[in-house]
């Protein structure tokens, strides 16, 4: 599953590096602590390894 937009890919790869033991998890705020209860580590590192290019800094809520 690509990400949509670069805060969502921003915000998995918080949530990845906190499931790595790499960041607190009490660090984290919003969106990517949420991810980090709800997600695996490979759904994280699917959404957070998606290209950059072309993708808008927030996606349209529709």
């Amino acid at each position: 599953m690509p990400a949509k937009s670069k805060a969502q890919q921003k915000a998995a790869g918080a949530a990845l590096a906190a499931k790595r033991g790499e960041v607190s998890r009490d660090s984290l705020k919003g969106a990517s602590r949420s991810m980090t209860r709800s997600m695996s580590e490979k759904e994280l590192q699917d959404l957070a390894s998606t290209s950059r290019k072309g993708k808008p800094e927030h996606a349209s809520r529709s």
